[in-house]
């Protein structure tokens, strides 16, 4: 299969993370850049994070664009809580030594669309201000890009922010609404994984052993609901060291909030889906988002059956196979890391 070129933009974050880990894995993805915006922790960090992954994977230098640091209207909000104080749990990856490009993430996104125009996927597992600004800079945008996947919203599912919004959104609606305005137009409508379905995909200290021991690390650690905050992976392979230590972090905020010893995996399943959207089923939805309401702000609604009059903007995500993408995650994933050792 034919690379697909990526514009990623990224708040990371835990499950971002992973969802790079993911791209980084394979011949599948060119990642032409990575952009990054405030959500998880601030846009500073993420691009601290995107810069370290790379260099312990010991990936070609790829482009890292600071974009939006503070949401269009609201106030910035993030979430240490869920990500850690750096927003890779309780990893601690090495000081990157490669530098934040000198370009911002709008620019990014414009430049790069219009040199290689209809070929580029845009990835966003954020919040959507970066992109609510290139398209607003150039409206030629959504004809550009030969489509964007995005990770955010929720539809006939509760929020994981406030009853009805999801984080990427509830951090910047106005954006979000922005890019689901302006992409109506798009030759190929965007993909939106919301948490109808990234809250089916859950990892768990099953899948965390199976990866390490495909990637050959010693020794094959099994993470417990009843290990204490300050235990720490002893994996000889440095990437599943990482990984294990971050992960443990999500694990822990997922039990105490009472969602059970598991890690959602909306990000990687979103990366996975810009790969090759055939592993997802999707239904035309006209999308909207919610900007006044004194509960709901934030809130995706969709219309799924022409209601309101107007045409499809969306194609959302409603069905996956879990089991197969964590499969397909451990093996790429682990064949990463064995390879890094």
């Amino acid at each position: 299969m034919a690379a697909v070129p990526l514009l990623v933009d990224v708040d990371t974050g835990i499950d971002d993370s992973l969802a790079l880990l993911y791209l980084l894995a394979g011949p599948e993805a060119e990642l032409v850049a990575i952009t990054c915006t405030a959500g998880n922790v601030p846009a500073r960090q993420v691009a601290t994070n995107n810069l370290a992954w790379l260099e312990l994977c010991s990936h070609p230098p790829v482009e890292v664009a600071l974009g939006a640091e503070v949401p269009i209207v609201q106030a910035l909000m993030t979430t240490e809580e869920t990500h850690g104080p750096q927003g890779i749990g309780y990893a601690e990856l090495p000081a990157p030594t490669r530098s934040i490009s000198e370009r911002h993430a709008a620019q990014v996104w414009i430049e790069e669309a219009r040199r290689r125009p209809g070929e580029l996927t845009g990835l966003v597992t954020g919040p959507l201000t970066n992109l609510a600004l290139a398209v607003t800079l150039e409206p030629d945008l959504p004809h550009l890009l030969r489509r964007v996947v995005l990770m955010g919203g929720a539809f006939n599912h509760p929020g994981n922010t406030a009853p009805t919004t999801e984080w990427n959104i509830a951090v910047d609606p106005e954006a979000a609404k922005i890019v689901f305005d302006r992409f109506a137009v798009a030759v190929n409508r965007p993909i939106v994984c919301g948490l109808d379905v990234t809250e089916r995909i859950a990892l768990t200290p099953e899948h965390l052993r199976r990866l390490a021991e495909a990637a050959g690390s010693t020794p094959v650690e099994l993470l417990r609901p009843d290990d204490g905050d300050d235990d720490r992976s002893r994996a000889s392979n440095v990437v599943i060291k990482q990984v294990s230590d971050a992960v443990r972090f999500y694990l822990q905020f997922h039990r105490d909030s009472g969602r059970g010893f598991i890690a959602h995996m909306h990000d990687p399943f979103a990366a996975a889906v810009a790969l090759d959207p055939t592993i997802a089923v999707l239904r035309p939805a006209t999308v909207d988002v919610e900007l006044a309401g004194t509960l709901t702000r934030g809130q995706t609604v969709a219309d799924w059956d022409g209601l309101w009059g107007r045409q499809p903007n969306a194609e959302v995500v409603v069905d996956a196979d879990p089991a197969a993408f964590l499969d397909a995650f451990i093996e790429r994933v682990g064949a990463l890391a064995r390879r890094v050792g």
